[in-house]
């Protein structure tokens, strides 16, 4: 007879003995889970004397003595010494003469810590305090902006390799131009010497002149004519101009509406040649603006020569131009009075 052999059953294994030094991290890292930079402000808080204690009166030490003996910085101490300090007088945590080095007491939650503790030291300069206010004025941490602020490289590399990055970089330069005219001052003159910026401005501009064109026309209901005249727009010409103007409103933010521009004001152009040939009365005052108007400029020419010593630079040519347009303009005279004695209201 064969007999099975069973192994004798076992108890769980008990687990090993955690070592005290493993422990002490593990409580360590959930306090400060928990807490956050609470959990280290509370020593310093606890263990470094108030401003104007003297020694003598407090087991507490200086915070210079406090950071030789962590082996980092006294400014590193002191950043989390004022932190705490703004966090007692809004009532968040007692005050330094009410602790005792050892003392435990409630702390904050961890995420409550980055509204008072700057890990910069330029956030006590007037640049760092404007910076961390407008940090705060965005609904971000004060430490965040404060870093980027003091790592231009970093800031440009993000800019140079991320378009999201750029387009926020963008958006926030044209916020701070409308009140820095210094600023405005600066990239004005970067624009105008770069050549590829200076194109790209000339590009906008056209296209935003041409779509102000279109809006005048389409909001006011009045046309410019070739000659200058303002007159009343015929009503498919200004319907022409809304549809226009409503296709390039609806254009994406960062939709290029240059070629749109330049089509609306074309073909709107095109229109108001068309409306001032159609009505007959506009198309006589448009030629007679348009007379008057070459008049005046020839008019304007002629009436700044000056013949003071013309004896230095005369020459046969000039008198035979002269005498061509003197010709020119008896036949222009002559022209107008005969229209004149033929008009029938003359």
């Amino acid at each position: 007879m064969t007999v099975a052999l069973t192994p004798p059953e076992t108890s769980p294994a008990s687990p090993e003995p955690v070592s005290d030094l493993v422990a002490r991290d593990a409580r360590d890292f959930g306090a400060y889970a928990r807490t956050g930079g609470w959990a280290f402000g509370l020593k310093v808080a606890r263990s470094v004397r108030p401003g104007g204690q003297a020694a003598g009166e407090t087991p507490k030490v200086s915070a210079r003595e406090f950071a030789e003996l962590a082996g980092c910085s006294a400014e590193r101490v002191m950043r989390y010494y004022k932190a705490w300090d703004r966090a007692a007088d809004d009532g968040l945590v007692p005050h330094f003469e009410a602790l005792t080095p050892g003392e435990e007491v409630e702390l904050p939650d961890a995420d409550v810590w980055h509204a008072y503790y700057v890990s910069r030291s330029s956030a006590g300069s007037e640049r760092g305090t404007a910076i961390a206010e407008a940090a705060e004025a965005q609904g971000i941490r004060p430490t965040k902006a404060l870093e980027v602020a003091e790592n231009p490289t970093a800031l440009r590399a993000a800019i140079l390799a991320d378009p999201s990055t750029a387009r926020a970089a963008r958006q926030a330069l044209l916020d701070r131009l409308r009140e820095d005219p210094e600023l405005q001052s600066e990239l004005a003159r970067d624009v105008v010497r770069t050549d590829e910026l200076k194109k790209a401005v000339a590009g906008e501009s056209r296209a935003a002149d041409r779509i102000g064109y279109v809006r005048q026309i389409a909001e006011s209901g009045r046309i410019r004519t070739p000659a200058g005249q303002t007159v009343e727009a015929p009503a498919d010409l200004r319907q022409e101009a809304e549809r226009h103007l409503s296709l390039i409103d609806e254009l994406d933010e960062g939709e290029d509406a240059g070629e749109w521009a330049a089509e609306a004001y074309g073909t709107l152009k095109s229109l108001v040649v068309e409306a001032v040939e159609a009505d007959p009365g506009l198309r006589v005052q448009e030629r007679r603006t348009r007379f008057y108007s070459s008049l005046e400029k020839a008019t304007k020419v002629f009436e700044e020569l000056t013949f003071d010593d013309a004896g230095e630079f005369y020459e046969d040519d000039m008198v035979q131009r002269l005498e061509e347009l003197q010709r020119a303009v008896a036949v222009c005279i002559e022209s107008l009075r005969g229209a004149r004695e033929n008009h029938p209201l003359s």
